[in-house]
């Protein structure tokens, strides 16, 4: 059945991309799904590659915008956010850490990192919108259209072999990344309380 989704997604091109995208980003959990789906439009209609990119980054937007905002003011509701005299072991962590936990499982593809968990715990801790958007957006344009050239260069068995060849030094070369981004944004928020 997967096999026939798949087939039909792919006819379906860009559209059938951001359907895909937007279900997986707003909670319903589809492994390795998007990346596949991005290789093999681009492999099967070279011609759509990027408009099949460009989808799938504005349907992972627009999911995890959903499931940002759904725990960001629904979320207090449901989980019980513990007082500063007994923080939470993975709450200390995200406030240390930020959105650098968004930005390396949503870059890295092929490697089952829990992006969904760290979305709700961005909006539950209430991360700047403007903030989240930027890191999403920057991730998911370099995860799909990287993906989609790998597909319109090498091929389906190639780019798949290039990934799992080289998946860990994406995640070394996300995680560099995701270094700078987290120094640029505690940057910019001293320089936002020194004015």
């Amino acid at each position: 059945m997967l096999h026939q989704l798949t087939d039909a997604l792919v006819r379906f091109g860009p559209a059938g991309v951001f359907l895909l995208a937007v279900l997986d980003s707003a909670g319903v959990p589809l492994p390795a799904a998007m990346d596949l789906l991005v290789i093999l439009v681009a492999v099967k209609s070279p011609d759509r590659g990027w408009l099949s990119a460009a989808m799938a980054t504005a349907g992972s937007l627009a999911g995890n915008l959903m499931l940002f905002l759904a725990a960001r003011t629904g979320g207090r509701r449901w989980i019980k956010v513990p007082g500063p005299e007994k923080p939470q072991k993975f709450r200390r962590w995200f406030q240390r850490f930020g959105l650098v936990t968004v930005f390396i499982p949503a870059a890295v593809p092929l490697i089952p990192l829990p992006l969904k968990v760290f979305v709700v715990s961005a909006g539950v801790l209430r991360t700047g919108f403007g903030q989240f958007l930027a890191v999403i957006l920057l991730a998911r344009v370099l995860r799909y259209f990287g993906e989609a050239w790998l597909g319109m260069k090498l091929g389906e068995d190639g780019a798949k072999a290039f990934l799992k060849g080289n998946a860990w030094t994406m995640v070394a070369v996300m995680a560099a990344l995701a270094v700078i981004f987290f120094v640029l944004i505690r940057l910019n928020d001293r320089r936002r309380q020194a004015a």
